[in-house]
């Protein structure tokens, strides 16, 4: 049996103001969308261990409204996003404005603005049984950009993708 190529994300910084991360999966386009789509499967991979997402509400078409938040299993704090998305082409292509919902977990001062959207851009491809998922972020100036990179924001993205790589090994019986 042959051996997997293992992937990670790539990050690059294409702008002043915005961050491009891309991962491939091995798993079918339609599969890799639904991950990102239906709650019931976001809630099994995105996010960082020790913390569970109580909310994770998805309206995917265009005016569509989302939510996610994160709770601490270790002290209850909680953090998430919300938005609105604009454009849905399944299973190609989602984008979003996204806010930051603070809650009552406390980042550093200025490191994540609760005030300006960030657009997401995520396009998703496939070729021979691998899709690659390709998200720019574009923030409102290039201290935003800074700060939220400065969260290890894409460490954490290549944390839950490890675990979706599982959810789809687990999905595809691997």
């Amino acid at each position: 049996m042959a051996t997997k190529e293992k992937f990670t994300a790539v990050v690059t910084l294409p702008s002043d103001m915005e961050v491009r991360v891309a991962r491939s999966f091995h798993a079918p386009r339609t599969l890799v969308w639904q991950a990102h789509t239906v709650p019931e499967l976001m809630r099994r991979w995105l996010g960082y261990p020790g913390w569970s997402m109580p909310v994770c509400e998805m309206d995917v078409r265009p005016g569509g409204k989302f939510r996610w938040r994160w709770r601490s299993d270790e002290n209850g704090q909680e953090f998430g996003f919300f938005g609105t998305f604009a454009e849905v082409h399944e299973p190609e292509k989602l984008s979003y404005d996204q806010y930051y919902d603070p809650g009552d977990f406390a980042l550093p001062e200025g490191n994540m603005s609760a005030d300006q959207p960030t657009r997401i851009r995520s396009t998703f491809s496939e070729k021979d049984g691998v899709t690659t998922l390709v998200t720019v972020m574009a923030y409102g100036s290039k201290e935003a950009r800074d700060a939220a990179v400065s969260t290890g924001m894409t460490d954490g993205m290549e944390l839950s993708y490890q675990r979706l790589d599982a959810l789809f090994a687990s999905e595809l019986g691997e």
